[in-house]
């Protein structure tokens, strides 16, 4: 569902550009709202949310779809924890619908996909292990990497249940807007995957805003 937000980008408390590649790791307080901007179009920001206090409870895929009956996330959908608890909600969206089912780019997932040779291509995988190693202070490891959600990449859903990795849906300036409604951490890779097309064959920026 479309729904534009009300927030003005010049009265944002904190924005920050994010390269292709490399990784975003912030704190978004309970009741400020965190906006993820696609720059130049077709850029998928593969993402994870923890509760800023207890890093175990985590969003979970399985308790967002299975409360909002869908599997794709757009304007009102209730971001889930896997203690059930209502971590974020999506208040604003210009693209339309975002996966959660498809996952990660991983050095595995690269060689099962597509061939050996990619086995040592960069992934949003590494990027988030870059994050936690350069951040001891969160006490988390590789295990903590679960589901995470895939804003602005397009994964259709076949009608036999397979998963299809498809042309973005999205374009230059579209934005996804959400409130926490707890204490969250976020973390994303700013995807730089090269294999298939869910950044147009070529990843480039997304800019991080939040309001207070």
């Amino acid at each position: 569902m479309i729904k534009q937000s009300v927030l003005k980008p010049e009265n944002a408390a904190f924005r920050e550009t994010v390269p292709a590649g490399e990784y975003f790791l912030k704190v978004v307080k309970a009741g400020e709202t965190v906006r993820i901007l696609d720059l130049e179009g077709n850029q998928a920001a593969d993402t994870l949310f923890y509760n800023a206090h207890n890093p175990t409870e985590r969003y979970s895929a399985i308790d967002t779809i299975r409360e909002q009956g869908n599997v794709y996330l757009t304007a009102g959908s209730k971001l889930m924890s896997s203690e059930n608890n209502v971590m974020l909600e999506i208040t604003a969206d210009t693209c339309g619908r975002h996966d959660t089912l498809g996952g990660a780019c991983a050095a595995e997932s690269n060689t099962t996909r597509y061939a050996l040779e990619k086995k040592c291509m960069h992934a949003c995988r590494d990027s988030w292990l870059v994050a936690v190693t350069e951040h001891e202070e969160l006490g988390m490891s590789k295990r903590d990497i679960t589901h995470n959600i895939n804003f602005f990449m397009n994964v259709p859903v076949t009608a036999d249940g397979g998963l299809t990795f498809a042309d973005g849906i999205s374009d230059a300036g579209k934005y996804v807007e959400l409130e926490a409604k707890m204490d969250v951490l976020v973390m994303i890779s700013n995807c730089p995957q090269l294999n298939n097309p869910c950044n147009g064959w070529n990843p480039t920026p997304i800019e991080v805003l939040v309001w207070s």
